[in-house]
């Protein structure tokens, strides 16, 4: 069901500070990202599933959309949803690698977490992952498909499934060979490694999740692993025409700016000033 990074003897603390002495502000356990670009239609299903499940599991959570500049009230949804609901609104689409980049950024849980929008997964592996984090296990838990213990509940397009094999060796050969499925849309932090890798991620699109994933391993962050079930995927924003040649394009700097760098860590880079969060108030642990 998981494996686990390479071993480190030092334990990770979740909520710990950051390389450059920068003190995490984290006033709740759990934040989750779902990035957002015109979702008015499918988003209240979707918090509300999400809803369902962390209320049940008595984790004092936080949900934080992302709405990367939408022309339709996609910012006004979480409105409808609660204390624990809030959206960080971007200026103008920027791209899902952006937009995920200024909410680990923004966000204050001790874990964090981001899952897409049509909720593609079942959210026990959300659980799960958590759990780890927070007793300090690993700092980064990335869900895949293509473990013994993975399953997929949907018919999935022959055309999506050989573009995701063909991506799959791309990566696999120049991002890593531990993280065979970079792209799942399922990933859990420590809120330090958050701040470690987005701090210093460069792609703004589809392609960002490899460019973590090669972050993590140049920080040394110990990760796992874990068995996904995906219950859906009629709702992928991805296309297919229109995205996967720059997906590929991303990849293929990134690996070659690694090896440039001959494998040392990039610096952080410095961003604008985080948009401020719609909903956002001062809150008192549940």
């Amino acid at each position: 069901m998981l494996r686990d990074a390479e071993a480190t003897s030092e334990h990770f603390d979740p909520a710990g500070r950051s390389s450059q002495g920068r003190q995490t502000a984290c006033d709740h356990a759990l934040t989750v990202l779902v990035p957002a670009f015109d979702e008015e239609s499918r988003l209240p299903t979707t918090l509300t599933g999400l809803a369902e499940f962390l209320d049940a599991s008595l984790i004092d959570y936080r949900v934080l959309v992302v709405d990367d500049g939408s022309r339709d009230a996609t910012a006004a949804v979480s409105a409808h949803f609660g204390r624990r609901f809030s959206t960080l609104r971007l200026d103008r689409q920027r791209g899902k690698g952006a937009a995920i980049r200024r909410g680990m950024l923004a966000a204050t849980g001790a874990v964090l977490a981001f899952t897409d929008a049509d909720l593609p997964y079942d959210l026990s592996a959300l659980r799960s992952a958590y759990d780890w984090v927070q007793r300090g296990e690993c700092e980064v838990v990335f869900g895949a498909r293509d473990l013994r213990e993975s399953q997929c509940r949907v018919r999935r397009k022959l055309s999506r499934t050989i573009a995701s094999a063909t991506f799959r060796e791309v990566a696999k050969r120049l991002i890593s060979r531990e993280v065979t499925d970079t792209q799942c849309g399922l990933k859990v932090f420590s809120r330090r490694a958050a701040w470690e890798i987005f701090s210093r991620t460069v792609v703004d699109g589809f392609a960002f999740d490899a460019e973590v994933v090669l972050l993590c391993h140049r920080l040394r962050l110990p990760f796992r692993r874990i068995a996904v079930t995906l219950i859906n995927e009629y709702g992928s924003t991805l296309s297919l025409s229109r995205h996967a040649w720059r997906m590929f394009c991303d990849v293929v700097r990134v690996g070659l700016a690694d090896r440039m760098r001959r494998g040392r860590v990039p610096p952080v880079r410095e961003w604008p000033e985080t948009p401020a969060i719609e909903g956002d108030r001062p809150r008192k642990a549940a």
